[in-house]
C-alpha cells in the first residue's frame, strides 16, 4: 500500500508541474498589454515600464514562470493588480474559504440523498419506482443552473421570504442561522446536477453487484437484504461512484461561476471571472493552480480508496 500511495504522489506531483507550465503559458498569451488595460491607455511609458519592472513583467518568460512557481509553492503568490493592491495569497485563501464551505453543504445535501435514490431505483429495478427515480435525475442534469437559481430564488426568497435572494458580505454572518439562510438555496442548485450524476452511477453500480454469485451466496446463508445490502453490495458498488464525487468536489471548489453570479456569492469562481475580466494575472495564475491542485488532490483520494476497498486495485 505504502508504494502505491507514494505512485499517485509521484504522479499527483507531476501532474501539477505540467499544469502549471499550462497555465503559465495561456496566461502570457493572453491579449493586450496588461500594464495599459490597468494603468489607462493614458499611461506614460515611464509608468508602464515601471508597472512592468515592479511586478517582473519586464522579465524572460521562463524567468516569470520559476519565479512566480518558486512563489507558490513558498505562499508568496505576488500581489494584485486590482486597486490596493492586496496579496494575492490572502484575496484567494479568503475565497477559498468561502468555496469550502458552500461545497461541503453542498454534498451533505446531495451525497446521502443520491445514494439513497440509486438504492432504491436498483432494488425497485424495472418498476414504476425505478421509472420515475430515472427521470427525475435525468431531467435536474438537464436545468440549467442559473434557471434552477433563478426559480428558487423567486419561489423561496422572493415568495415566501425564507431565505436571503442574494449573499450580503461575510463580515455581516455572524450565527448558524445566517450561514443557513444564504447557502440553502445555492447548495440546492448545485445539489441538483451532482443529485443526477450520483444516482444514476449509484444505481448502475448496485444493479450490477445484486446479480453476483456472491449475493445468491449470501442469500442462502439466511443474511437479511439489509444485511447483504450493507455489509456486501455497497463495499463493491459504491467504487465508480467515489470517482464521480471526487471529480465533482473539483467542479464544486471551481467551477460554481454561474450559481455565484445568480447569487452574489464571493467564492473562488467568480474571483476566477473577476480575474480573466481585469486581466489580472497573479489572482488568475493562483486561482487555476488552487482549482487544478483540488481536482488532482480529490482523485487522488478516490484512488485511495479505491485501493482501501479493492486490494486487487493497489496489487495490481
Amino acid at each position: 500500500m505504502g508504494r502505491y500511495i507514494l505512485r499517485r504522489l509521484i504522479l499527483l506531483v507531476g501532474t501539477l508541474i505540467v499544469t502549471s507550465l499550462i497555465i503559465f503559458a495561456l496566461t502570457q498569451l493572453l491579449p493586450g498589454d496588461v500594464a495599459r488595460l490597468i494603468l489607462g491607455r493614458e499611461a506614460s511609458p515611464e509608468a508602464i515600464a515601471q508597472f512592468n519592472q515592479r511586478f517582473g513583467l519586464d522579465q524572460p518568460s521562463l524567468i516569470q514562470y520559476v519565479n512566480w512557481l518558486g512563489g507558490f509553492v513558498t505562499g508568496n503568490w505576488g500581489t494584485s493588480f486590482s486597486a490596493g493592491n492586496p496579496q494575492v495569497y490572502g484575496l484567494v485563501i479568503d475565497r477559498l474559504g468561502n468555496s469550502l464551505i458552500l461545497s461541503g453543504f453542498t454534498l451533505l445535501i446531495a451525497i446521502p440523498i443520491s445514494v439513497i435514490l440509486g438504492i432504491i431505483a436498483a432494488v425497485r429495478e424495472n418498476t414504476w419506482v425505478d421509472s420515475v427515480v430515472s427521470i427525475v435525475s435525468l431531467s435536474v442534469v438537464g436545468l440549467p443552473e442559473f434557471v434552477t437559481g433563478v426559480i428558487l430564488i423567486n419561489i423561496f426568497a422572493l415568495g415566501f421570504g425564507w431565505f436571503s435572494a442574494t449573499t450580503p458580505p461575510f463580515a455581516e454572518i455572524q450565527t448558524l442561522g445566517d450561514w443557513l439562510n444564504i447557502l440553502v438555496l445555492p447548495a440546492i442548485t448545485a445539489s441538483f446536477v451532482l443529485i443526477g450524476y450520483v444516482t444514476r452511477m449509484t444505481r448502475a453500480g448496485v444493479i450490477d453487484e445484486l446479480k453476483k454469485d456472491y449475493v445468491r451466496t449470501a442469500k442462502l446463508k439466511g443474511l437479511s437484504p439489509r444485511q447483504i445490502m450493507i455489509r456486501h453490495v455497497l463495499r463493491n458498488a459504491l467504487l465508480p461512484t467515489i470517482t464521480v464525487i471526487a471529480i465533482s468536489i473539483g467542479w464544486l471548489i471551481g467551477g460554481l461561476v454561474v450559481i455565484e453570479q445568480v447569487f452574489n456569492y464571493k467564492g473562488l469562481g467568480s474571483l476566477l471571472v473577476d480575474s480573466v475580466k481585469q486581466k489580472n494575472l497573479p489572482v488568475l495564475q493562483a486561482v487555476s493552480m488552487i482549482v487544478v491542485f483540488t481536482f488532482a488532490f480529490s482523485n487522488l483520494i478516490a484512488d485511495l480508496l479505491y485501493a482501501l476497498l479493492n486490494p486487487r486495485i493497489r496489487l495490481s
